[in-house]
């Protein structure tokens, strides 16, 4: 047995303004676990785009003093916003 996935119901499924809400909520729990880790503020955003939506989380960059601290403690909030 073959397995085709409902690529338009998919797509569908990824504008929901509920799946927009649990995209902003991980983004801003990885946020929240990114400040514990490393202080400063992270800010979030996010966006319906073409196919789904997207989030980004946004370090202060002068409060780190360089892009490496940030990218680390983004990278430890991912782990701590499981």
């Amino acid at each position: 047995m073959r397995f085709r996935p409902n690529m338009q119901g998919i797509n569908s499924l990824m504008k929901t303004p509920e799946m927009g809400a649990e995209v902003r909520r991980v983004a801003e729990r990885i946020a929240s676990a990114a400040e514990s880790v490393k202080g400063g503020e992270f800010k979030t955003d996010a966006a319906l785009e073409s196919r789904r939506w997207r989030a980004a989380v946004i370090g202060n960059y002068a409060k780190h003093n360089d892009r490496e601290g940030t990218r680390d403690a983004l990278l430890r909030g991912m782990d701590g916003a499981d």
